[in-house]
């Protein structure tokens, strides 16, 4: 992955020039987790200004980068993060907690974040994951193998907003998944068996799971709104 990692900063560096402030890598390539069965290499490139044209020249690099499990970057400014901080508070968090800079300027480390913010996204992600949850039960037309589908497309999301919760208890240094979830079961006096099998790799997700989810995060929207 190590010389994947090289070709792409050298590529993005060719195609950004004077423009590219810095790359950025997190999540598990940062924290050194990275199985490339289950992952895909995340990144921020932060440029000066947002240009379209390089970007077009970049996409055109996607389908190798795929292969080379490296998912396409997240495009800021340095604006762009600074102002974020208050509407975007969980994914800017995710990026501060667990981070490499490849090359340029740190723009992540000396984020700050309130309080009121974080709670907010956290009580509008959880709203927001049982209303495509409900939605997705009725365009799975009965049938049954989509809620897996459903229920992996909740678990990052629902991850992020675990530590969200966490880090307005203190708890700011990232932890993993399981151990995220072992905290918030603690804190919030409640076992939260759907969330653990959302979030396990291989788990099932059938109704039954499906089922369990839902209420497991009815139950931390209650939890969210409390805090």
């Amino acid at each position: 992955m190590r010389n994947s990692i090289r070709q792409y900063t050298e590529s993005v560096k060719e195609l950004a020039g004077g423009n590219g402030l810095a790359l950025t890598l997190f999540g598990a390539i940062a924290a050194g987790t990275f199985d490339p069965k289950r992952h895909t290499a995340r990144s921020v490139l932060v440029l000066q200004t947002v240009d379209l044209e390089m970007l077009r020249r970049l996409a055109k690099d996607g389908t190798r980068l795929g292969k080379a499990r490296i998912a396409a970057p997240l495009i800021m400014t340095p604006e762009y993060i600074n102002a974020s901080a208050d509407t975007f508070p969980l994914e800017l968090i995710e990026i501060k907690q667990c981070h490499l800079c490849v090359f340029g300027e740190d723009y992540f480390e000396e984020l700050a974040f309130h309080d009121p913010h974080i709670r907010l996204q956290c009580e509008r992600e959880l709203k927001t994951i049982l209303i495509g949850m409900r939605q997705g039960l009725l365009a799975a037309s009965g049938r049954e193998k989509l809620f897996g589908t459903i229920g992996a497309d909740v678990a990052e999301r629902l991850l992020r907003t675990l530590r969200g919760l966490l880090w307005l208890h203190g708890q700011k240094e990232p932890k993993p998944a399981a151990q995220a979830l072992a905290e918030i079961e603690t804190t919030g006096n409640r076992q939260l068996p759907g969330v653990r099998r959302a979030i396990e790799e291989g788990g099932q997700h059938g109704w039954e799971e499906f089922r369990a989810l839902y209420d497991d995060i009815e139950a931390l929207r209650s939890l969210a709104d409390a805090w």
